[in-house]
């Protein structure tokens, strides 16, 4: 009923517990081992382990994997790693189930690892672009496959190390069912930089092939990469995991504290739509989400250029840029938490040299807002703010965490209400010019005028404070 194809290029400190353990499943009725011209002793001790070897027709992963299919008659067919270990010893009858079920035809293995670079940096991206329906898929590249004989003899199998994607990218096109099956976590032998350069290349080059036949090839797509990228930038996780080793934070409002002014209220004087923001903009009877994406409802159709050149433009408050300075100096990682945008904070953030920004993500199609916007689920914290649906104050919590910093070495900076929560929260606390009397009792201290004077109080304060 099930085959299990194992392709083999010099895989004998693993071939023989993979081929064990494809034998163990009361699934299998044949195991077959394609060897691609191995010079140790991969085909011995295959073929010891129980496994029938067969010398694949031609160099490369997919032509073992086509002679595979050639070789066997299962209804089912299975295609594993020579070099795989942690495996379960349930694998092969997981990765069956949904077939055998009806579920699906065509099943992908997703697991954890410690490498997929091509994966992270190659496939899934390009994906992201030409077919966007696949690019969730953990393990595109993964050769842990299961699959209909009848669907598998339809599929062109390319002769590298495309051969797994190509073979998703078919199989959908055609309309087959698939799923993706978790198998915990294993291990592959790793790789050169030089040979992961060429799998890219494999890949890169199959992905485009496809594109091209599907009519996917097109220049708009293209220029999604920039936006891919961009959202992928974002990303707490990413944010997080670029600043090292911290001692000491510093966060920032960005509107009426770094900047002079609100960016989306400037932003809606310069393309006409004061009149319909106005009923949005601090409304107390509206949630913070519903008001966050009333608010890029308003701003859909208004081109990325226009928001990047209002960022670029809406004046510094006096001293921002000294005082983020200042204060990266002495030792602080400096960042921009704001309900705004993430597209005008990240400008913002380079304008005064701070170190990273939360903020909100708009979405952009071919440069145009889109009107959707996604809401970082750092805002939302189960042990922070019990007040607000959203805050900043959880963003801060979050940061904190992440960074394994200790709430004594925070330093927090707001002017307004939204503020409030995390000056509360943080042991040296300013309030720059603050919107009202209960922000200023919020904060440690208040500025007035120029922003570096921040400095001047830091100072003040008792070493180890």
């Amino acid at each position: 009923m099930v085959s299990v194809v194992i392709p083999a290029l010099n895989e004998s400190r693993r071939i023989a517990s993979v081929v064990e353990l494809a034998k163990n499943s009361t699934l299998v009725n044949e195991v077959v081992v394609i060897d691609d011209g191995s010079v140790d002793e991969t085909a011995e001790l295959a073929s010891r382990a129980g496994a029938r070897v067969v010398t694949s027709s031609l160099l490369g992963k997919g032509a073992s994997m086509a002679d595979g299919l050639r070789a066997t008659t299962g209804e089912i067919v299975v295609y594993l790693d020579g070099d795989l270990s942690g495996l379960d010893p349930d694998l092969v009858d997981r990765l069956c189930e949904p077939i055998q079920t009806g579920r699906a035809s065509f099943v992908k293995g997703k697991f954890s690892r410690d490498a997929g670079r091509v994966t992270m940096l190659t496939a899934r991206p390009l994906l992201s672009v030409f077919f966007p329906e696949l690019a969730e898929f953990a393990q595109p590249l993964g050769g842990i496959i299961a699959a209909r004989r009848t669907l598998l003899e339809q599929l062109r199998f390319e002769t590298d190390y495309g051969v797994d994607l190509g073979l998703l990218i078919d199989a959908h096109r055609l309309g087959a069912a698939i799923e993706e099956v978790d198998i915990g976590h294993l291990e592959h032998e790793s790789q050169s930089l030089e040979a992961l350069g060429r799998m890219a290349k494999q890949v890169v080059r199959v992905l485009l092939q496809r594109a091209a036949l599907h009519d996917r090839l097109a220049i708009d797509q293209v220029k999604e990469v920039e936006e891919i990228e961009r959202h992928s930038r974002s990303e707490f996780s990413t944010v997080i995991g670029s600043l090292g080793q911290v001692a000491q934070l510093a966060l920032f409002d960005m509107d009426g504290t770094l900047l002079r002014g609100r960016f989306v209220v400037e932003l809606g004087r310069r393309t006409g739509r004061e009149a319909e923001l106005a009923p949005w903009l601090d409304n107390p009877c509206v949630s913070a989400r519903k008001r966050t994406r009333a608010i890029a409802e308003v701003l859909r159709g208004i081109p990325r250029e226009i928001f990047e050149k209002v960022a670029a433009e809406i004046p510094l408050t006096e001293g921002a840029v000294s005082t983020v300075i200042g204060l990266r100096k002495l030792g602080y990682r400096v960042g921009i938490v704001t309900d705004s945008y993430w597209i005008a904070s990240e400008i913002v953030r380079r304008r005064v040299f701070a170190d990273f920004s939360v903020a909100n993500l708009l979405r952009f199609r071919q440069g145009i807002c889109t009107g959707e916007v996604t809401i970082p689920p750092v805002f939302e914290h189960q042990r922070g703010c019990h007040q607000h649906e959203l805050c900043k104050l959880n963003a801060a919590l979050h940061i904190q965490e992440s960074l394994g910093i200790p709430p004594e070495r925070m330093l927090a900076v707001g002017d307004g209400q939204n503020d409030i929560c995390m000056l509360r929260a943080a042991q040296h606390s300013f309030a720059f010019e603050p919107k009202s009397e209960i922000v200023r009792q919020a904060a440690k201290a208040s500025l007035f005028g120029d922003l570096s004077s921040l400095l001047d109080g830091l100072r003040m304060v008792p070493a180890g404070v």
